[in-house]
């Protein structure tokens, strides 16, 4: 697979989540929909030109980071769900 995503998109792959809180509470799926999602980095480009200038990625491959559900717009790769977010949709890197 080679994607390269333009401007400041990321392509990002989720990284599902248990549904069962460190103290055994089980939460449904159905609750609290609009809460921000673990990604996975799949492919970046280097960054938007800004007055001839290249704005570089605070991401790269690989990183882990976190991104509201519904942000973005989900495809479908050979099978695979993905979804593509600008940079400014991302909200931080988990290290």
């Amino acid at each position: 697979m080679n994607i390269k995503p333009l401007n400041d998109r990321v392509l990002l792959k989720a990284i599902t989540q248990e549904n069962v809180t460190k103290s055994g509470i089980y939460i449904p799926d159905n609750a609290n929909k609009e809460r921000p999602f673990i990604y996975e980095v799949i492919a970046v480009w280097p960054g938007k030109e800004i007055d001839g200038k290249i704005k570089n990625m605070s991401v790269k491959i690989w990183d882990k980071v976190l991104s509201w559900q519904y942000s973005g717009d989900e495809v479908k790769i050979e099978w695979n769900e993905y979804k593509i977010v600008s940079e400014d949709y991302i909200l931080w890197i988990i290290e």
